[in-house]
């Protein structure tokens, strides 16, 4: 199933990910450093929800407190709360 969501705080304007028994097939951001998004969209492809999470949320990006993969991975919580609800 394909989620979509907005990041706040980071210059990407838009992320998606296509997951799939709990395996993220696809991933895409939309907006910021493009090879910092290409990057993390290409890792995340073949992983768990939990394990990209775990890899990716925290990790800040200058003094903004956040940052694209951190963002990535706080949409990801979300989604998986809704497919656990």
């Amino acid at each position: 199933m394909i989620y979509k969501f907005k990041p706040e705080g980071v210059c990407s304007r838009e992320m998606e990910v296509d997951i799939e028994d709990g395996i993220i097939k696809e991933a895409k951001i939309v907006g910021g450093c493009p090879g910092n998004t290409v990057g993390v969209s290409r890792l995340v492809v073949g992983m768990k929800i939990e394990d990209a999470i775990k890899i990716l949320k925290g990790i800040p990006c200058g003094i903004r407190g956040t940052s694209c993969p951190d963002q990535f991975a706080r949409g990801l919580e979300k989604i998986k709360e809704e497919m656990a609800g």
